[in-house]
C-alpha cells in the first residue's frame, strides 16, 4: 500500500492501470519491413517488465498506402502486421503491462517519392514546409477510402490483442481538417468548425462499428493550435467537449501547438534550456472542462513534475517519454525507493533530431536503449576482480568507470582537470545547454556509491600508470581542438573552444569556418554575436550545421537571426594572412573556378578533435594486446581475448575521441559495450 499519487492504480472503462505512468505513442524507428519485431517488442517490454502500466507503441502506425512514412514508422494497412503486434502484446501483457497503438493518415505530412508514390492528401493545396510535398486536394473518394483504411487497422490491432488504440490529431490528416490553416476546403467538410470535424467524426464512427462499443478509444490532439493561421484555445475547448460528447471515445490525450516547421515541432516537443511540462495547465483545463479522462506527456521529465501532475488532478495518467528512454526502470526504481538512481534525461533530443534525419531513436547517454537484445540495462557482475585504471573523467571515462565498478572491479580514474565532465563542461558553458551536466553527473553519483576512486588534477603519464600495477588500463583522454586546416595561415586562427571557455575575448568583425557541423561552431556564434560584434559562419557544406540536426537547430536559429547573424554555405576557407591590424581570407570552393578575399579581425575554426592519445602509444608495447579490440567479439557482446604480446604487464584499450572525433554517445556506447564484458 503506498500513498504516492503516481502509484495509484486507475480504471478506463474496463481497464485497469497498475499505477498512473504510462509511454505515449512515439516511434523510436525500430521497426523491421515496417513490422515491430524483436529490436521493437524488446524495447516495449523491458519497460513494462520494470512496472509501466501502459506502454503505447507506434507513433503515427500507417494506416494507408497514401500514408507513407516519413521515418520508419509501422505499417499497420498490412495483414501481417497483427502477428507481430500480437506477439509484442503478449510479452507486455505478461509484465502486467497494458498495450495500446496509435494509428494516423500523414495527409500532407509526408512526401510523394517515398513507399509507393502515391500523391499525399490533405483538405488544402498548400504544403508543408517540413516535408515538402505538394498534396493534392482531398476528394469524396479519398474521405470514403481512408476511413475504411483507419476502420480495416482498427480491426487488426483488435485482433492482435490490444488493449485500446489512440488516434494522432495533431499535425496530421486528422487535425489538418480542424485547422483553419490547413483545410481550404467550401464543401461540407470545411468552413464552420461541425465542418472541420465531420471528418474526424466520421472515422471514430466507422472505427466503432468495426470494433464495437466496449473497445478502448482515445485520441491526441492540440487543445490549442498557438498559431494566428489556426485555432486557439477557446475552440480547441469546444473540440474537446464535441469529442467527449461524442460518445465515440473513452480518452482525451492533450497538447498544443503547429509542427508543420522545425521551429513549431520544437516547441510541441520542447528540448533543453526550454520549459519543463509547458502544456500540462491546459491538460488540466480541458479535464476540468469535460470531466472526462485526460492523458499528457510533453516534456515532463522528472518524478517530482509527473507525481504533481497526478495530485493537482491536472492528469488522469501522465507520460514520461524521453525520459523513459534514458532509464526504462523509473517505476521500479520508485517502487524501491530508488528515484535518486534514476538516469537524467537531459533534453538532448539526439532521440528525436535521429528518427527526423532517417536513424533510429537512441538516448544521448543510454546506449542500451534500443538495444535491449544486444546491450542489456542491467550489468552483471564479473567472475573475478580486476583493478581497472581508466584516464580520463569525461562521459566516456566516467561511463567506464560506473560499469567497472558495476561489475564488481578495483576502479581508479586519474583525471587532469580539477572537475570531471571533459567536453561536456564546454557544452554546459552555454545556459540553454546546461542540463547536459546531468549526463556526468549521475555518473559521478554512481560512482561515488560504487566506490570508484577519482584523482582530480592528475596528470597521467607513463610511469604513473605502471606505478598502479593495474590489470586493465583504459585511455578515455579525449580530443583536443584541431584548427590546421588551411593550406597557410593557421597560426592567425582560433579554435570554437577557445570563445566557448572565455579563453578568447570575441572580435569585433568574425568569420565562423565551420567544417564541423557541430555544436561547438553554433555555440561560439551565439557567444560571439552576444557581445555585439558581427557574425558570418561559413562551410564548405551545402548546408550549415548538419550534427546539430532539426529540432536542436531552432533554438540557435532563433538566438543568431535575430542578431543578424549571417549563414554562408559551399564555400570553402583556403588561407589567411596579416595585414596590419586586419585578418585577410582567401575562400575558395570545392566546385571549383572562384576564389574570393573577405577581411575580418578575428578568424574562428570548428574543425572537430584529434585523438589525445600520446599515452596510450607510450603504453602499447608494453600491453598484452598491443591495445588492439577484436571487433567481431566487442560487437557480439563478448570479453576481449586479444593476447598479442606475453610480456605485457595489462591489457590497454581507448575508447571515446581518444579514438576519434565522434559525439556523446558515440563514447558512452564505447565504454559500455567494452567494460560490461571486462
Amino acid at each position: 500500500m503506498t500513498n504516492d499519487p503516481l502509484l495509484q492504480p486507475f480504471t478506463l472503462k474496463h481497464l485497469r492501470l497498475r499505477n498512473r505512468l504510462f509511454l505515449s505513442a512515439h516511434e523510436p524507428a525500430y521497426p523491421e519491413d515496417g513490422m515491430p519485431k524483436g529490436r521493437y517488442r524488446a524495447y516495449h517490454v523491458e519497460r513494462a517488465k520494470a512496472g509501466l502500466a501502459l506502454t503505447m507503441t507506434a507513433g503515427s502506425a500507417a494506416v494507408s498506402r497514401d500514408s507513407p512514412p516519413v521515418f520508419n514508422n509501422l505499417l499497420v494497412y498490412k495483414d501481417e502486421v497483427v502477428r507481430w503486434m500480437r506477439e509484442l502484446t503478449d510479452a507486455c501483457h505478461e509484465q502486467g503491462a497494458a498495450v495500446m497503438i496509435q494509428l494516423t493518415h500523414l495527409g500532407r505530412r509526408t512526401r510523394w517519392d517515398k513507399g509507393d508514390w502515391l500523391p499525399a492528401v490533405a483538405p488544402t493545396l498548400e504544403r508543408e514546409p517540413a516535408h515538402r510535398a505538394f498534396p493534392k486536394l482531398i476528394e469524396d473518394w479519398d474521405i470514403e477510402r481512408i476511413q475504411q483504411d483507419f476502420a480495416d487497422a482498427a480491426e487488426r490491432m483488435k485482433a492482435a490483442g490490444v488493449d485500446g488504440i489512440e488516434l494522432e490529431s495533431f499535425g496530421h490528416l486528422l487535425s489538418q481538417f480542424w485547422s483553419p490553416m490547413s483545410n481550404h476546403l467550401d464543401n461540407e467538410y470545411g468552413g464552420s468548425l461541425e465542418n472541420r470535424l465531420r471528418f474526424s467524426l466520421q472515422v471514430l464512427a466507422a472505427i466503432r462499428a468495426r470494433v464495437g462499443p466496449d473497445f478502448i478509444l482515445g485520441i491526441r490532439y492540440v487543445a490549442d493550435e498557438a498559431s494566428p493561421d489556426g485555432y486557439g484555445k477557446g475552440e480547441g475547448l469546444e473540440i474537446s467537449r464535441r469529442l467527449r460528447d461524442s460518445g465515440l471515445v473513452d480518452f482525451l490525450n492533450i497538447s498544443k501547438g503547429h509542427i508543420e516547421t522545425d521551429a513549431g515541432l520544437t516547441d510541441n516537443i520542447p528540448i533543453m534550456g526550454m520549459a519543463s511540462a509547458p502544456f500540462l495547465d491546459l491538460a488540466g483545463e480541458v479535464r476540468a472542462t469535460t470531466k472526462f479522462p485526460v492523458f499528457h506527456a510533453t516534456r515532463i521529465q522528472d518524478v517530482a513534475t509527473a507525481r504533481y501532475a497526478i495530485d493537482s488532478g491536472k492528469a488522469d495518467m501522465i507520460s514520461m517519454t524521453r525520459a523513459h528512454l534514458a532509464d526504462p526502470h523509473i517505476v521500479r526504481k520508485i517502487l524501491e525507493k530508488r528515484e535518486a538512481d534514476i538516469r537524467p534525461c537531459v533534453g538532448a533530443n539526439y532521440c528525436l533530431d535521429r528518427i527526423y534525419q532517417g536513424g533510429m531513436a537512441l538516448c544521448i547517454h543510454n546506449p542500451s536503449s534500443g538495444r535491449e537484445e544486444t546491450v542489456p540495462h542491467q550489468i552483471d557482475k564479473a567472475a573475478q576482480r580486476k583493478k581497472v585504471l581508466i584516464v580520463g573523467a569525461g562521459p566516456a571515462g566516467l561511463e567506464a568507470a560506473r560499469v567497472a565498478g558495476e561489475r564488481g572491479h578495483q576502479v581508479l580514474v586519474l583525471e587532469a582537470a580539477a572537475q570531471a565532465g571533459g567536453q561536456i563542461l564546454l557544452s554546459a558553458q552555454s545556459p540553454r545547454r546546461r542540463e547536459m551536466l546531468g549526463i556526468t553527473d549521475w555518473r559521478l553519483a554512481q560512482c561515488e556509491a560504487l566506490g570508484v576512486v577519482i584523482r582530480y588534477n592528475c596528470w597521467a603519464e607513463e610511469d604513473t600508470v605502471l606505478a598502479e600495477n593495474p590489470d586493465v588500463v583504459i585511455v578515455a583522454s579525449g580530443g583536443l581542438a584541431h584548427t590546421e586546416v588551411l593550406k597557410s595561415g593557421n597560426e592567425w586562427v582560433h579554435s570554437a573552444w577557445d570563445i566557448i571557455s572565455a579563453d578568447l575575448k570575441p572580435g569585433r568583425n568574425v568569420l565562423i569556418y565551420d567544417d564541423a557541423g557541430d555544436h561547438a561552431g553554433l555555440q561560439a556564434a551565439e557567444i560571439i554575436a552576444a557581445s555585439g560584434a558581427r557574425v558570418e559562419i561559413m562551410t564548405r557544406d551545402r548546408s550549415f550545421a548538419p550534427e546539430v540536426m532539426a529540432m536542436n537547430l531552432t533554438p540557435y536559429m532563433r538566438s543568431l537571426q535575430c542578431k543578424d547573424v549571417r549563414f554562408t554555405v559551399t564555400w570553402l576557407l583556403e588561407a589567411v594572412r596579416r595585414e596590419g591590424d586586419t585578418l585577410v581570407a582567401t575562400i575558395g570552393s570545392d566546385y571549383g573556378g572562384v576564389s574570393k578575399e573577405q577581411r575580418h579581425d578575428q578568424i574562428i575554426v570548428n574543425h572537430g578533435t584529434r585523438p589525445n592519445d600520446e599515452l596510450y602509444h607510450a603504453l602499447k608495447p608494453l600491453s598484452r594486446n598491443l591495445g588492439a579490440i577484436d571487433y567481431r567479439e566487442l560487437i557480439a557482446g563478448h570479453p576481449q581475448t586479444r593476447q598479442g604480446n606475453p610480456n605485457g604487464r595489462f591489457l590497454l584499450f581507448r575508447i571515446g575521441d581518444a579514438v576519434s572525433a565522434r559525439n556523446t554517445h558515440a563514447a558512452i556506447y564505447d565504454a559500455l559495450r567494452l567494460v560490461s564484458r571486462l
